[in-house]
């Protein structure tokens, strides 16, 4: 049976563009369709109405997207060109992990390929890993792809 739906979820970082090639051999070897995502994270306090009037939070939300809709296309090409059935999704989400998991359920994806920057310590408790909380919020086997130096 295999994996017919593979999710990737991809950034601008090398990381998940490895990930994003791991999910591409993947998927030419067995036939898989595959989704790439990218999750542009909106700041909660984006709500509160006096701050959607700062110039600055509009304008970097917005390159933000921007470039995220590149590198979709990117890839999207790339794809395109090994033979690979691949659609691109541009979410806005506050949680990434959240939103990479809803979307594996909403498309019946039966495996997500995500990139791990591998860090650790006070990195790792400041900045978080959307790897590790994808694992945690998935149904869906998840393939992390790590950072090797």
């Amino acid at each position: 049976m295999g994996y017919q739906h593979i999710l990737v979820s991809v950034d601008d970082s090398p990381i998940s563009l490895a990930a994003a090639d791991q999910a591409m051999m993947l998927a030419k070897a067995i036939g898989s369709k595959v989704t790439i995502v990218s999750v542009v994270i909106i700041d909660p306090l984006t709500s509160v109405s006096f701050y959607k009037n700062v110039p600055g939070v509009t304008d970097y939300f917005m390159e933000a997207q921007a470039h995220a809709k590149n590198i979709l296309a990117e890839l999207g090409a790339r794809f395109s060109e090994a033979g690979i059935a691949a659609e691109t999704k541009l979410l806005a989400k506050q949680s990434p992990s959240e939103a990479i998991a809803e979307l594996a359920d909403e498309l019946k994806a039966d495996l997500i390929v995500v990139g791990s920057h591998g860090r650790t310590g006070l990195k790792k408790a400041f900045i978080g890993s959307i790897a590790q909380d994808i694992l945690t919020a998935s149904h869906v086997p998840v393939l992390v792809v790590k950072h090797t130096p």
